[in-house]
């Protein structure tokens, strides 16, 4: 498989990059942004990586700073392009953009099966199931582009690490009705046995864990350059955080699942039981 590379990736790093120039030339947003014809705000938002800065805007700030760097130039040509999930009628709003380019991916998930390690049926199911609401041919488009971003699991040139924990609920929980569920159960034995692939199921128990707050999902990079990436959904969005406390407090949560989670031989045990009583 060809190495994948992402535009959202490029226009973050891109923004980092700026800033740290701006900071270097000792300008404040203030007098940057005034002296850029552009507001404030707008600056900040493409330091941040959340707008994109062509070339044109990219060589002002250059002669700005008094900085040259013909690498940021090709960010900004790079950040231009379209994802590949654009073929798919998707508008990424950031997620897929980011992990078409991570190394590994940490979740914990409380409702349902995560998404690398979906069957067909029970994608369909889950997206059926949802708030948004979509025409068939956009339901087959996320179904493709989900079963697409799940070659890396498998890929040898650019593998995708992902360590899974999965509260029982989730595997009890029949979506796309108990035929399509016990697929899904045995689908999820078979990729527990991927050198990618972690696995660990939280048992019920009469105490609670810290996973019950919430799913989260925290993708890492090759890069050093590119920081860590926290990501969690709400009903009407999800936030993307890189605060560097912030994750160090979630990855703290997500050891102390593992430590509470069955071990990756004892999940698939405790899976293969749940799909013979499905």
């Amino acid at each position: 498989m060809s190495t994948r590379t992402s535009p959202v990736l490029r226009k973050r790093r891109l923004g980092r990059r700026l800033r740290q120039m701006r900071e270097r030339a000792r300008m404040s947003l203030e007098e940057a942004s005034a002296r850029l014809d552009t507001t404030r705000s707008s600056l900040s938002r493409i330091e941040k990586g959340e707008s994109r800065a062509d070339v044109h805007l990219v060589r002002s700030m250059m002669d700005l700073y008094d900085h040259y760097d013909a690498d940021l130039l090709d960010l900004a040509r790079a950040a231009k392009r379209k994802g590949w999930w654009h073929a798919y009628g998707i508008k990424d709003r950031g997620y897929i953009g980011m992990e078409t380019e991570a190394v590994e991916v940490l979740t914990s998930q409380l409702v349902y099966v995560p998404g690398l390690l979906q069957t067909e049926d029970y994608m369909r199911a889950v997206f059926a199931s949802g708030s948004v609401r979509r025409t068939p041919d956009e339901l087959e488009n996320q179904v493709h582009a989900r079963l697409y971003r799940q070659e890396r699991l498998r890929d040898e040139e650019s593998p995708l690490g992902l360590t899974a924990i999965v509260d029982e609920s989730a595997l009890r929980r029949p979506l796309g009705g108990p035929t399509a569920m016990r697929a899904q159960l045995r689908h999820l034995v078979e990729a527990a046995q991927l050198p990618s692939v972690t696995l660990q199921v939280l048992p019920y128990t009469p105490k609670a864990h810290s996973g019950l707050e919430g799913a989260f999902t925290i993708l890492r990079f090759a890069d050093l350059e590119d920081p860590d990436l926290l990501y969690a959904e709400y009903p009407t969005g999800a936030i993307h955080v890189e605060k560097p406390d912030e994750l160090r407090a979630v990855m703290l949560v997500l050891n102390q699942l593992r430590s509470e989670a069955l071990t990756p031989e004892d999940s698939v045990a405790f899976i293969e039981t749940v799909a013979t009583q499905m």
